[in-house]
């Protein structure tokens, strides 16, 4: 969640209202002017958001119990989250509002969805988030009293530039330093007047904690057809996450492959990354893989930042996708015949967290009688009557084999999706599937090899896993279209 602007106001009953404070983010504002494209509305003067806000609550004109531009029965506030309508300009929405006392403390959070028509705001999650940005906010200025004082409240105002930069950098709240305590300048440590680098936004204090996450994802297309080749390809990402105590303290991360791993290639570092082997980001995958290529372990030694981060991403040539797939679909006499084959290869780790095939049936009437015979998992029909959904559950049998045998008939009046590439036989099933504690490539992070320099002693938590992302299966009678790039048979 990010923050397109913060504004904070006081005001006796309405009269002498005035902006005390006000700060903008001019990278969030790009972000939201490219994501809205032609129904961006750009944020007003001052005075004109100081106008709108006040009469969209009832403050501007205390004497009048109606306004047609805000009590109109074509509006429908959503308090807390005001709408400002701008003349001939559009609108800016949400823009969040509390106030207590004489002050309102308000904010402009960027939202990621189409704004025409407004979405709920129960499924914005920038709205809770800022909500509580602005009540962290007010318990910085206001502490526990009800009312703000003069001479406190202009001290703690002269501050909020230096905890703005601490707790919402270029306009996004981060979780440390709270919002709600007074900020201290951070400058003194332990080895002196060192100062903060322009990227790092504050200091750690605390137990010291590094959070490695590695994360692989495959892709598949598989055809059964002899005429065509099969294709897949693996790419990771390793995510971090270090509370570490110093200005600039160091973190070596190492990850390590199996005797028999592929390397690992195209890798991509953090800028915060400090130094690195050459050898390490040379290997590409457009070059052919021989055996001197470098195969770890690859250590990354780095100043991490206070936010969760992508250490590192790379790509990796499995030589064998993780399941193989045969998909057969004829007709016979008015219905379709149905035959699916799943095999789990036997270097993957037979244990997921889900694992489902789904067989859409695309530029067809709805699925009206069924007859299905599966070895493992349950199937079901979607409510919309023209997907099936297999599902097989955490665990493949001891043969890491399942098929699905059935025979489906089309009656229903309503036409299902559409789709120009899947006409006649051609279909395929999409697999989504998450194994935990393992990856395609077995690179993995060993916790006793970070090394974290620090006073205390660290607690270092990794982690790992596979998921599956546009992993296809085509019918092997039908014309499957033919992609390239990935990693062949």
């Amino acid at each position: 969640m990010s923050l397109r602007a913060v504004w904070i106001i006081s005001h006796e009953k309405g009269e002498n209202a005035s902006i005390r404070f006000s700060r903008r983010f001019p990278t969030v504002e790009h972000r939201a002017e490219r994501l809205a494209g032609s129904s961006y509305v750009a944020i007003p003067e001052e005075k004109t958001v100081l106008h709108l806000i006040l009469l969209e609550l009832g403050l501007s004109s205390p004497n009048k119990s109606f306004v047609a531009q805000r009590d109109d029965c074509l509006y429908r506030p959503r308090s807390p989250a005001l709408e400002l309508r701008l003349v001939g300009k559009g609108t800016l929405w949400p823009v969040l509002s509390i106030s207590q006392g004489s002050l309102i403390l308000a904010c402009l959070p960027l939202v990621d969805v189409p704004s025409e028509p407004q979405p709920p705001l129960a499924s914005l999650l920038s709205v809770s988030q800022g909500l509580t940005f602005l009540a962290g906010l007010q318990t910085f200025l206001l502490g526990s009293g009800a009312r703000p004082d003069g001479d406190g409240l202009a001290s703690r105002l002269a501050m909020l530039p230096s905890v703005l930069l601490q707790a919402c950098p270029l306009g996004t709240p981060l979780d440390v330093p709270l919002v709600g305590v007074p900020a201290a300048p951070t400058v003194a440590t332990s080895s002196g007047s060192q100062k903060l680098p322009a990227w790092k936004t504050g200091l750690h204090r605390g137990r010291t904690t590094v959070n490695v996450a590695v994360v692989e994802t495959v892709r598949s297309m598989q055809y059964g057809n002899k005429s065509r080749q099969d294709l897949w390809d693996v790419y990771g990402t390793v995510t971090c996450k270090c509370e570490v105590e110093g200005v600039l303290p160091n973190v070596t991360v190492p990850l390590s492959l199996p005797q028999n791993g592929s390397p690992l290639q195209d890798i991509l570092v953090h800028p915060c990354v400090t130094s690195l082997d050459s050898s390490i980001l040379t290997a590409s995958s457009v070059d052919n893989v021989d055996g001197s290529a470098f195969s770890g372990p690859y250590k990354f030694p780095f100043s991490p930042p206070l936010e969760p981060f992508r250490l590192c991403s790379y790509t990796s040539q499995v030589p064998v996708p993780p399941i193989f797939g045969l998909y057969q679909l004829t007709e016979e006499e008015n219905q379709l015949r149905v035959f699916a084959s799943l095999k789990l290869h036997e270097t993957v780790k037979n244990v997921f967290e889900y694992c489902e095939a789904h067989l859409p049936f695309f530029n067809r009437n709805q699925i009206g009688n069924i007859d299905t015979k599966v070895s493992s998992g349950q199937v079901e029909v979607t409510k919309e009557k023209n997907l099936l959904i297999w599902a097989l559950g955490q665990k493949f049998p001891k043969s890491r084999e399942v098929t699905l045998d059935a025979k489906i008939s089309f009656s229903g009046l309503s036409p299902g999706p559409s789709d120009p590439l899947c006409t006649g036989l051609t279909a395929y099933i999409k697999l989504y599937f998450k194994v935990p504690d393992t990856t395609l490539s077995g690179c993995y992070v060993d916790q006793h090899s970070v090394q974290v320099y620090s006073s205390a002693k660290p607690r270092i938590i990794t982690s790992r896993e596979l998921l599956s992302k546009e992993y296809f299966i085509w019918n092997s009678t039908g014309d499957a279209p033919v992609s390239s790039g990935q990693t062949t048979v």
